[in-house]
């Protein structure tokens, strides 16, 4: 009896799976209509952009919403504690989806519908910053360091992602493409109401964790909601006030100012880090999180091509008439988030089966494996490339088939390393060394975003799926032969 308690766990591993699901819903129900919603011709409620525009659009915007958890991390440290911090990042990312939605309402007036559409984006990037950090942190605050069943509540954890990015598409994606595009991203917008909620009634159940510097107790006091609205009134004036910049300051002058901003944050991030890392051992194991944070950049970057040249893919190459009826683009993207709710309690246990036996394998072993698997993903992906050169329309199987193959590849890689980090970050920055970990992933979304565009310009005649199975190969095996360092760095964390 004792042992089942012990490898049972905590009642507010839910309410963060249930919260998190519906962000997710929203988040994934944004990300599956927006390339496609970029490329759409105007006369059908689209901005008609070309393929190289939207797909750069698309890797900006990623980038920057894993870039802005470094903000949100350090502001949860410090000042807010994460369940604010939270409540912040939603009611600004519901507010974003909700702009999205205007801007497809006022098509008719071309300068409206802009300002619509970066507001959107611009809160929705705010919005995660507070979000995404806040919530993987207090999930690892529910175990200790070496619990056996960390790396696997995490992987229950990525099941609620993926359950909310499962039905995204087939609820978000089939209103945007086939009822109108205001349709999909507003039902977005109910998903991350219903996250809030949903945070706001179970936070007893949370014990305690999550709370302001300083503070114990088991729900956030009403005056916090003062502190939460003045968070919000400012991000907003804060993105409203950079649009604003935007129209007003030439474009050279605006582009300075950002990496005068950029070289700031830097130094302000370097010093944080600095100032929260004592001892020898908290920097050997900051070491081995910069890393994985290499290893993290060269998984994503292939990883992330499932919302740009993949959803084009699947728009252009495959055949989607299935029994009569011609299901949506956008439907693909629910194929990971299917493969991850069958696969991942399977691989949550098999990570607790191998630890009671002392046969789990290491972190930098997982991440190599993770990196094999997108490899071999690639390999297929290049071969239905080639398939789809003639004007016959392919088999959906092809494309089913590659996002199973990275559905394993990411379920050794994603959930390990948010577990990974809890473990390895110094307790005093932990949010805000979550906030990096999602600044690599931030650089390989950008990066995901101009590959195809780059590629063409430096070898224009290599396929880009070829270009992807080659380097996600060579980072592998450059993480096989890091292990016996990366184990030595990490100081006795598993």
């Amino acid at each position: 009896m004792a042992s089942t308690e012990k490898m049972s766990h905590p009642r507010g591993l839910y309410t963060l799976f249930f919260t998190e699901m519906w962000e997710r819903f929203s988040y994934y129900g944004m990300r599956a209509l927006l390339v496609l919603y970029l490329t759409t011709e105007y006369a059908r409620g689209g901005f008609g952009m070309d393929r190289a525009s939207a797909l750069e659009i698309y890797g900006i915007f990623t980038g920057l919403v894993y870039l802005t958890p470094i903000i949100g991390g350090a502001l949860a440290d410090r000042i807010l504690g994460q369940r604010r911090a939270i409540y912040i990042g939603g009611f600004l990312m519901a507010f974003g989806q909700f702009a999205l939605a205007g801007s497809h309402a006022f098509a008719a007036d071309e300068a409206t519908r802009q300002w619509l559409f970066h507001l959107g984006l611009g809160l929705l990037i705010a919005g995660n910053g507070f979000f995404k950090p806040n919530i993987s942190t207090i999930v690892g605050a529910l175990y200790t360091d070496n619990d056996p069943r960390k790396d696997s509540a995490f992987t229950i954890f990525y099941m609620g992602i993926n359950l909310g990015a499962f039905l995204s598409p087939i609820i978000c994606g089939t209103l945007g493409e086939q009822v109108g595009w205001m349709y999909g991203f507003g039902s977005a917008g109910v998903g991350m109401l219903l996250a809030t909620v949903w945070l706001y009634v179970e936070e007893p159940k949370l014990d305690g964790r999550g709370m302001p510097p300083g503070r114990e107790g088991l729900r956030l006091k009403p005056s916090d909601f003062g502190t939460i609205a003045a968070y919000v009134a400012g991000s907003i004036a804060t993105v409203l006030g950079f649009l604003a910049l935007q129209e007003a300051i030439p474009e050279e002058t605006m582009s300075l100012a950002l990496k005068v901003v950029a070289v700031l944050a830097i130094a302000g991030v370097a010093y944080i880090i600095y100032s929260g890392t004592k001892g020898s051992e908290q920097w050997s194991r900051v070491g081995a999180i910069l890393i994985f944070m290499v290893a993290n950049i060269f998984f994503w970057s292939g990883f992330e091509q499932a919302g740009g040249t993949f959803n084009l893919f699947a728009a252009e190459e495959i055949d989607r008439n299935i029994f009569g009826y011609e299901i949506a683009a956008s439907l693909f993207q629910s194929v990971n988030a299917l493969a991850i709710f069958i696969f991942a309690p399977l691989f949550g246990s098999l990570w607790v089966t191998l630890a009671m036996r002392n046969m789990n394998p290491s972190t930098p072993v997982k991440f190599g494996l993770g990196l094999v698997l997108l490899s071999v993903g690639f390999v297929v992906m290049s071969f239905a490339s080639f398939a789809a050169s003639g004007e016959e329309l392919i088999s959906p199987m092809w494309l089913v088939g590659v996002y199973v193959l990275h559905t394993f590849g990411e379920l050794c890689i994603s959930p390990i390393g948010l577990s990974m980090i809890t473990k390895l970050a110094p307790p005093k920055i932990v949010s805000i060394v979550m906030g990096l970990w999602f600044a690599s992933m931030a650089l390989a979304n950008y990066l995901s975003g101009i590959m195809e565009s780059l590629l063409h310009s430096i070898a224009p005649d290599m396929n880009l799926f070829v270009f992807l199975t080659i380097t996600s190969a060579v980072g592998a095996a450059l993480l096989f032969a890091l292990t016996p360092l990366l184990r030595k760095l990490m100081r006795g964390i598993h």
